[in-house]
């Protein structure tokens, strides 16, 4: 019990820091601020390994779901227009797309000339981390 009142005072002690990064996000701001703090973080582990970083990483990743889960709405309209929607967002071109098939393929499927099947909804909703229901 010593133990664990002794690790929530010094806890306490740097929280007026560590809320300043470590906290709920519930501005853009913050979001935003947040957003790129991880990225900073993942380019960081990436050169080297610490398992400090990597649980701040995992925490603020929490925190950032969470935010988008409570602001940010899933897009609406026709699974193509949702399609387009997302690769703009995160900067992706057709060949960017392997998962759904040849760049050939991902044309088709852009141009309405072929509709998405299972395997490629499932694809796409876990790489963009949306509902399969965005995409039928």
């Amino acid at each position: 019990m010593e133990v664990l009142e002794k690790e929530l005072d010094e806890t306490l002690k740097a929280w007026s820091t560590v809320s300043k990064v470590v906290s709920t996000l519930d501005t853009e701001n913050q979001y935003k601020k947040a957003v790129e703090l991880l990225d900073k973080l993942i380019d960081e582990v990436s050169e080297e390994e610490d398992p400090l970083i990597e649980s701040l990483i995992d925490t603020l990743g929490t925190l950032i779901k969470d935010y988008e889960d409570r602001k940010l709405k899933e897009p609406e309209g026709d699974p193509v227009g949702c399609l387009e929607y997302l690769m703009e967002e995160h900067g992706l071109r057709q060949r960017d797309l392997r998962e759904l098939g040849s760049q050939g393929v991902v044309s088709e499927i852009l141009h309405g000339k072929r509709q998405l099947n299972v395997r490629q909804i499932k694809a796409l909703s876990k790489r963009f981390n949306v509902s399969p229901a965005v995409f039928i």
